[in-house]
């Protein structure tokens, strides 16, 4: 199973929505150990996920899925990947972290369909 391979260590930046890595964090794509491996660097800067705030009481910004969320912000920023690939990830991280699967349903569909949004933003 694919696996988060060094903990999430985050410093809340002043505006009170992001946070910047204060350590690089891994995640092993496929099953630990693959040779596929994601490391978001030092200093990158998330706002884990990127819920809209009428639905923070459904989905807030932070949860179980919060590392998952950020290697998919990273993904999102370096497009090293296509953004399906990059959607699948932040899945598969869900699922790894034991996210609820209702849960990873419903934040899995919504980046799939309004993820563009964010993707040309980048």
């Amino acid at each position: 199973m694919s696996s988060f391979t060094t903990p999430l260590v985050v410093s809340p930046l002043t505006d009170g929505r992001r946070w910047r890595l204060v350590f690089p964090f891994g995640y092993d794509v496929g099953y630990e150990g693959s040779g596929d491996r994601i490391t978001v660097p030092l200093g990158f800067v998330t706002d884990f996920a990127s819920t809209p705030f009428p639905i923070w009481g459904i989905i807030p910004p932070w949860g179980k899925y919060g590392k998952a969320a950020v290697v998919h912000d990273y993904l999102y920023m370096v497009k090293a990947r296509t953004r399906k690939q990059s959607d699948d990830i932040f899945r598969e991280g869900m699922v790894v972290l034991k996210v609820d699967p209702v849960r990873v349903f419903l934040m899995y569909w919504a980046v799939r369909l309004f993820g563009w949004l964010a993707w040309l933003r980048e």
